[in-house]
């Protein structure tokens, strides 16, 4: 009685990770989950066209040229 309150109580099961682990073996619906890895940091989902390349590294050249610290020392004058 005491360990099927413990496997239906989610708090109990974070202070103790064993039962975490052996609850997971018993599940069936967790077995029953397709397995397959997803990578979608692996390619980008829209490829990317010049013009995209181009206002990006247009955009970073901008950045880099701005001079922050004359910036900040205007503000804070």
């Amino acid at each position: 009685m005491k360990t099927a309150a413990l496997t239906l109580n989610p708090f109990s099961l974070m202070m103790e990770p064993e039962l975490v682990l052996q609850t997971m073996e018993r599940s069936q619906q967790l077995r029953g989950l397709r397995r397959h890895k997803l990578r979608p940091l692996d390619k980008p989902l829209i490829p990317y066209t010049q013009e995209a390349l181009a206002a990006r590294a247009a955009f970073d050249a901008a950045i880099d040229a701005e001079d922050f610290e004359a910036r900040a020392e205007s503000y804070l004058n």
